[in-house]
């Protein structure tokens, strides 16, 4: 196949490439700053998504599938007006462009999955949350509800869409784990605020074959909750990645101390959450190799 990848270099989008290309496709990643390829199937395509479709169509033009991972980092910096606006602007515009060039290319692709998160349900507290749930009215909640509102306009023959609305994605060399290991590693490790909390986790591995999935299976179309089965509580989470680090898991970090720090990113992130399950994957056949977060926290850290 002939696979394009907005957002292709980052934690998710680089091994995403780097496993779609070991499995024989031909990859396109559409990326701001060019660089070496990792693999002989890999090239890199400048872009700059402005909501219009552009030059870089060429790579879209003839492709199997799309892949799109486009967007500012979520926690890379305090939530303040101007970096609210990145948030959103990075998702709607780079979302559009991609829909307007599957749109006026000659040989559109047969699916195109576009990024989305569980952030679209809105904190919530024990529910088990599917993909039929409503949307939230917080402020992630409305970036997603505009992200895959985008990613719908090119929905129609002949072009599939699938929104992945991902949790809190593991793996050792990036995104959120690294950044929770410090305070276990001094013997400070623990709950954050309440710690009832719901996290909705998936193994990075499970994310790459969730999406490998998706672009190969006919019926996986709309929004697909990219989280393991058994989603837990924070504080759940904090003893099961204690345990695996062999580090105590009992300092609670006060969630006034959060907000203070974080500001508003501190309740959407971490002092709140959803109970998200994969209901519409695992109905079409999915079959997740890391069910159980001590399993998957097991593999990261290399520990039975």
């Amino acid at each position: 196949m002939k696979i394009a990848i907005a957002g292709g270099t980052g934690f998710l989008g680089r091994p995403l490439a780097d496993a779609l290309a070991r499995d024989g496709h031909d990859i396109a990643v559409l990326t701001r700053q060019t660089r070496p390829p990792s693999s002989p199937r890999t090239r890199f395509i400048s872009w700059t998504p402005t909501g219009t479709s552009g030059p870089w169509a060429s790579a879209i033009d003839g492709a199997d599938a799309v892949v799109n991972l486009a967007g500012e980092p979520i926690a890379a910096k305090r939530w303040t007006d101007r970096q609210k606006q990145r948030i959103l602007d990075s998702r709607v515009l780079a979302t559009r462009s991609l829909a307007a060039a599957i749109g006026t290319v000659a040989a559109p692709p047969s699916v195109f999955v576009s990024g989305s998160a569980v952030g679209y349900y809105g904190p919530l507290g024990d529910e088990v949350v599917a993909e039929d749930r409503a949307a939230g009215a917080d402020f992630l909640a409305r970036v997603c509800v505009q992200w895959e509102a985008e990613a719908m306009r090119a929905a129609g023959p002949p072009t599939r869409v699938a929104c992945i609305r991902t949790g809190l994605v593991l793996e050792r060399d990036g995104g959120a784990l690294p950044k929770m290991l410090p305070p276990f590693w001094f013997g400070a490790g623990g709950p954050v605020g309440s710690g009832r909390q719901y996290w909705p986790w998936i193994h990075r591995q499970d994310w790459i074959d969730l999406v490998r999935w998706t672009i190969q299976t006919p019926a996986a179309s709309g929004p697909i909750n990219a989280s393991a089965p058994t989603p837990v509580t924070n504080a759940d989470f904090a003893r099961a990645l204690g345990r695996v680090l062999r580090r105590p898991a009992f300092m609670p970090a006060p969630g006034f101390a959060l907000k203070l720090l974080l500001g508003e990113m501190a309740d959407a992130l971490l002092l709140s959450g959803q109970r998200a399950v994969p209901a519409k994957a695992e109905r079409l056949g999915y079959t997740f190799a890391f069910k159980h977060l001590d399993d998957a926290l097991g593999a990261i850290f290399k520990r039975s």
